[in-house]
């Protein structure tokens, strides 16, 4: 590479910069960038992989189309750090999933290059043609591509879209970013010869003509029709998609600007609706990364060492692996998080008895319930951010039939740096009222485990909730028993009933003040004597959770003191009507006022 060239990324300030390239540059400027990413994204923390499986593609993207007026739309969104870059945010990456950054993820509020806000996965197709459509009835003449991954394609959202796309007359362009080689394993001279001859005019034009010739023959019409997804279909894995409706053009190099750059404008000439499947290599050009993808999905930034701590997922793990071996019923159920959820042991050591049932929710639950009912014990394991995917199966499939299950929530409360996409806040709300439900809030390492086997065990349906971060032990608890508080201390005046981890924040103001702790566990079902006793000896009564303050524990703290007719100066403290910004959670819990100095605030202006 020469000087200029490796300059070629500082000109780059929009995607108009890219016009002014050659073919050559670009190859160059994937470099350049894959370079940079690397160096930037181990400081930050961060999804590497994904990121540098997708620089040719998203080079190639923004070379033939026009941001924003041309709408990208991508697929969960953590692929998107390239397109950061080549929109203006270059300079600002070093900020990502940082307080006060850039988000990891698409976020309409940070860039007019950011169509949609992403997070979840399979939403792309659904909103490029929401978008397609209110183009075509603008008459405009933009595109609006859709670019996602192999996972997410597997999600019924995702094909509830393509069946209502292929239907119309929109002019959206859907992308395959095939990068496990799930669908399609060879990609080579041919199949790029014949996207690029199925993408092109000639071709097209062959098809348009071939229909109106034989339109009023229908014999041969269908004929033909059959002899050309047959003969496609021979060298190319399109014949489903062309059933949607779809023109399907590919399997492509997803690494070859040149291949991308001629196939996405022959595909940007074309009418009604088109998909292109590319394929592409995930950690692609960088040697750890290629090896093992799944180490460099999501990595940490650097940090000093907390080798000697474990957690909660790690607890989680330790626990499931444990009761399998006693339990020969115990079947672990995820929604396409084995990794994240800490199954990846249990799925090599019990392959027979662990279900990754792929990016769908839904299935996962009522999937589990089918296995309930036939005397097997599931435990469903997956994010809070992920479970609101499953209302409606937790409701009418589980709750509504009452069939005993074990939800090992992960990730409840903040995530930090993933922000509001991903954010936990939300789950005590709506599952406290959905009848036959227990709600568990686990604080430390033990009570994590007494609370797993308690949910295992138990003829009810129950969600043990815990966060993203470390386990502290406290080792003094012997058991646990549904709706059942703990007090921690004693005191004066004041008592703070506290769900879930956060309890540490307020332990050094309760020893500061000789306030009064209670380790409340459930916040459904509450333990209403507790309560009662509580209201009874102290003037105030504080809760402290870990959710938002509408509908969560301390508004079930309420109810009962309402419905008791019992009396007392309250304050409830969790987290606010508005969705948490990106950082870390020191940083995102201060913004809340819940950190030890705001607590203590609060708490002197109440009594005082």
């Amino acid at each position: 590479m020469t000087a200029s060239n490796k300059k070629i990324l500082n000109q780059i300030g929009s995607p108009k910069d890219l016009k002014n390239l050659s073919k050559s540059e670009l190859i160059s400027l994937a470099t350049e960038i894959k370079d940079f990413l690397i160096a930037s994204v181990q400081e930050t923390g961060g999804h590497l992989s994904s990121n540098l499986g997708v620089i040719e593609l998203t080079i190639a993207l923004h070379y033939v189309y026009n941001s924003p007026d041309d709408a990208l739309i991508w697929d969960v969104g953590h692929q998107t750090y390239v397109h950061k870059i080549l929109t203006g945010r270059k300079n600002k990456l070093h900020t990502l999933r940082q307080f006060k950054g850039i988000s990891g993820f698409p976020k309409r509020d940070e860039s007019v290059h950011d169509h949609f806000g992403t997070g979840h996965s399979s939403t792309s197709i659904s909103v490029a043609l929401g978008i397609s459509e209110a183009m075509l009835k603008n008459k405009s003449n933009n595109k609006s591509i859709a670019i996602i991954g192999d996972g997410a394609m597997t999600a019924g959202m995702a094909f509830e879209a393509l069946n209502n796309a292929g239907e119309s007359k929109s002019n959206i362009l859907v992308i395959l970013n095939d990068n496990d080689m799930s669908i399609s394993k060879n990609v080579g001279a041919l199949n790029n010869y014949l996207a690029r001859l199925l993408s092109g005019k000639i071709y097209g034009g062959i098809k348009s003509t071939s229909k109106q010739i034989f339109e009023k023959v229908p014999s041969i019409l269908e004929l033909a029709k059959k002899t050309e997804e047959h003969v496609k279909g021979m060298v190319t894995p399109g014949t489903l998609f062309e059933e949607f409706g779809f023109n399907y053009i590919g399997p492509i190099d997803g690494h070859n600007i040149d291949i991308l750059v001629d196939t996405l404008e022959n595909i940007k000439s074309l009418d009604g609706p088109q998909f292109l499947h590319v394929v592409t290599k995930k950690g692609h050009g960088y040697l750890p990364a290629e090896k093992d993808p799944n180490k460099f999905h999501g990595i940490s930034k650097k940090s000093a060492s907390q080798a000697n701590q474990k957690t909660f997922t790690q607890v989680f793990e330790e626990w499931v692996l444990s009761y399998a071996k006693k339990d020969k019923k115990l079947i672990a159920v995820t929604p396409a998080m084995a990794d994240g959820s800490g199954l990846t042991t249990f799925s090599k050591k019990y392959p027979s008895r662990f279900y990754d049932v792929g990016i769908a929710e839904q299935h996962a639950v009522t999937f589990a319930a089918g296995l309930a009912i036939h005397g097997y014990k599931p435990v469903v394991a997956i994010y809070s951010t992920f479970m609101q995917r499953a209302y409606d199966q937790i409701i009418h499939d589980v709750a509504l039939q009452n069939i005993p299950m074990l939800f090992a929530i992960d990730r409840a409360g903040l995530v930090g740096a993933d922000g509001a996409t991903h954010t936990g806040n939300f789950d005590v709300s709506f599952i406290r009222c959905i009848p036959n439900t227990v709600i568990m809030h686990p604080t430390n390492e033990t009570e994590l485990k007494l609370m797993l086997s308690l949910g295992y065990e138990s003829s009810n349906i129950c969600f043990v909730r815990y966060p993203r971060g470390f386990a502290n032990d406290l080792k003094n608890q012997k058991s646990v028993k549904i709706g059942k508080a703990e007090v921690i201390r004693k005191g004066k005046t004041l008592a703070y009933l506290c769900f879930g981890p956060l309890i540490n924040q307020i332990l050094p103001l309760a020893e500061k003040y000789d306030h009064a702790v209670v380790n409340m566990r459930f916040s459904k079902p509450l333990d209403h004597a507790m309560i009662k006793k509580i209201a009874s000896e102290y003037e105030y009564i504080v809760t402290l959770e870990d959710n938002v303050i509408s509908g969560g524990a301390g508004s079930a703290v309420l109810e009962n003191l309402s419905a008791n007719h019992l009396k007392s100066k309250t304050l409830l403290l969790g987290y606010p009507d508005y969705f948490p910004e990106h950082g870390s959670q020191d940083e995102i819990l201060k913004t809340y006022q819940l950190d030890v100095e705001s607590i203590e605030n609060k708490i002197v202006n109440l009594i005082t």
